[in-house]
């Protein structure tokens, strides 16, 4: 089924330039290494790209770098650009880059020489003052002069293996960004500054969501009880829709006999992203990282009939796969997690209108949480893929007749499906414009050839079902910490961990809060009942900052008119409402899954 895979951001807004921005911040990676070899005389570089919105360049330094030499860094930039009339291309053949890279002492960059493929170019780019130019190993492009106006900022140190591997040496990475505009720079801080309130692991420890131990090892993500809550509402969605649409619930071993995942190819294509065996009755035994091969053992399990298809089967099936320590990012990026899984068993006849409701029920999920998508059409890749190249065309095909069929425009993926089959990816858009990478849906004609699946067809002979292995969700605990970060911890009414917060003016007035306490509690709402003694405004302080999106401030008037004081999330404003107008608005609220806050009267 799907990996897990990070954001990608649009920028909040650019101003265009004489080159494109990415060529821009290329050059200024540049820059800053420059500076950074004079302020740190003998430093190695790594490599120094642009990134999606910046870029970085990786160094070996010995002494360790802090926040404060940024500021230094900077302000040697600024001197070197103002002392470079131009940046100027050099072509040297690959042993002349050796020499001069030897002779800079660049170790790292000699390694970089042997990875370029026999025939490409070798380029060498040069900026600095006449005579003290300073020089990179580098395809380009780059700006033809640091005279023309730019705005740049430098903003974190991280560690970073020198090319990804842990067994190479950690190098220290700077990260930074420029734009052709003070006011795009400006901006595009102030959204880093937003996507640092709303990180799901900042608020994770200020809401009481989640943690991860050292004891339990890295990627476990422990859901404390308000996530936990935030969890089954969404399981409770998403068992309501699949049972409407037919998903049957089935549930399979967290442990296998290693032969089920040669079989299925996950071993031989997928065993770097697998546990080590264990030995279990002298066999070897694996935790499973996909779920897909426990559903196909329950299908052989007996014979099948093509009345039976297609066979609808769901599980929010726990799977385990090794991610390096250096990627693994709070619930973002884990090593344990539960994947929303579920495998369609169908006819070639019955392919189309599988797949076709397949993309419904994702537009129905993603609209329910207000994300934007756009869904694409991942091909085969070049390498490390079963099945022969006809079989791939006609899955192909499949998928595009599908998405015809509902009008669902699929952009190309050249070369993104999985080693066993093309998909349908989906890439959803959070409320700071940021991309994540989501549902997919997967045509798979070789697990079954692998497997040895069949059907006996209406003629009464054996014929290969098609499996569809497919994901809404995608990784639970990835969605969730998506979700935090794209409500920025404000859940919608339905499923926030405390919908309500009931709240006395004074003491002698918890009679009423109790009985409101009560009767929520006996509807299932979900209730902060804050009737101990203490003053009411520290109480509301509490209550907004544990983002509760109600709050019933309650005292003698509105005890002997059966009325409640609302007071919304987030406002300081208090609407006065019948209690029982107020439970129906948040009855239905509850069962429309309403994703805003409104008002109580509408």
């Amino acid at each position: 089924m799907a990996d897990q895979n990070v954001a990608q951001a649009e920028q909040p807004g650019q101003t265009e330039g004489p080159f494109p921005l990415s060529t821009l911040r290329h050059s200024v990676a540049h820059l800053m290494a420059s500076a950074v070899q004079n302020l740190h005389p003998g430093v190695r570089f790594g490599f120094g790209p642009s990134i999606e919105h910046g870029f970085y360049y990786d160094f070996d330094i010995e002494e360790p770098l802090t926040e404060k030499d940024l500021g230094k860094i900077e302000k040697e930039m600024r001197r070197i650009a103002k002392k470079s009339p131009e940046i100027r291309c050099e072509v040297l053949t690959r042993e002349e880059a050796k020499r001069i890279l030897k002779e800079w002492g660049q170790d790292y960059k000699i390694e970089a020489v042997d990875l370029i493929p026999e025939g490409e170019e070798i380029t060498f780019h040069y900026h600095g003052p006449e005579g003290k130019e300073w020089g990179d190993l580098c395809e380009g492009p780059h700006i033809d002069s640091f005279q023309i106006p730019f705005h740049f900022k430098l903003l974190n140190l991280a560690g970073a293996y020198w090319r990804g591997d842990e067994k190479n040496p950690m190098m220290q990475r700077i990260y930074g960004t420029a734009f052709w505009s003070q006011e795009d720079l400006d901006a595009h801080l102030e959204w880093l500054e937003e996507v640092k309130r709303r990180d799901h692991r900042r608020l994770g420890s200020d809401l009481d969501l989640f943690s991860t131990h050292p004891e339990a090892g890295a990627g476990f993500v422990f859901w404390h009880p308000n996530l936990g809550i935030v969890r089954r509402c969404l399981e409770e969605l998403w068992w309501e829709q699949h049972e409407k649409a037919g998903y049957e619930p089935v549930y399979t071993p967290h442990v296998s006999r290693e032969a089920l995942f040669a079989v299925s190819g996950h071993l031989e294509n997928y065993g770097d992203m697998m546990y080590a065996p264990m030995d279990l009755d002298e066999l070897p035994y694996r935790v499973k990282p996909m779920n897909c091969p426990g559903h196909v053992l329950i299908y052989k399990n007996r014979g099948r009939s093509y009345r039976e298809l297609p066979l609808r089967w769901a599980e929010l099936g726990t799977v385990y796969r090794y991610e390096r320590s250096g990627v693994v990012h709070g619930m973002l990026r884990v090593r344990g997690f539960t994947q929303d899984d579920a495998h369609i068993f169908c006819t070639p006849d019955q392919l189309a209108e599988e797949i076709a409701g397949v993309c419904q029920m994702v537009d129905f999920f993603m609209k329910t949480f207000g994300f934007e998508y756009t869904a694409y059409l991942a091909t085969r890749p070049p390498e490390k893929t079963i099945g022969e190249a006809s079989i791939w065309e006609r899955a192909t095909q499949a998928l595009q007749d599908a998405a015809d069929s509902i009008g669902l425009k699929l952009e190309l993926d050249e070369g993104g499906g999985a080693f066993y089959g093309p998909k349908i990816d989906y890439k959803i858009k959070d409320a700071l414009g940021r991309e994540w990478q989501n549902s997919t849906i997967q045509c798979d004609f070789n697990l079954p050839e692998r497997f040895d699946m069949t059907f006996t067809n209406a003629e009464g002979k054996p014929e290969r079902p098609i499996m569809v292995h497919r994901a809404i969700l995608g990784s639970l605990e990835r969605f969730v910490g998506v979700l935090t970060e794209h409500y920025g911890g404000r859940f919608p009414f339905w499923c926030a961990p405390h919908q309500v917060a009931v709240i006395p003016i004074r003491e002698d007035h918890s009679p009423y809060a109790r009985k409101l306490v009560d009767e929520l509690r006996s509807r299932r709402f979900r209730v902060e009942a804050m009737l101990e003694a203490g003053h009411m405004n520290k109480k509301i302080k509490t209550a907004q900052k544990a983002q509760i999106p109600f709050m019933l401030i309650v005292g003698e008037r509105e005890a002997e008119e059966g009325t409640v004081a609302v007071r919304r999330r987030g406002t300081r404003e208090q609407e006065v409402v019948p209690f029982d107008q107020f439970l129906e608005r948040i009855e239905s609220m509850r069962t429309e899954r309403t994703a805003d806050l409104v008002n109580i009267d509408e």
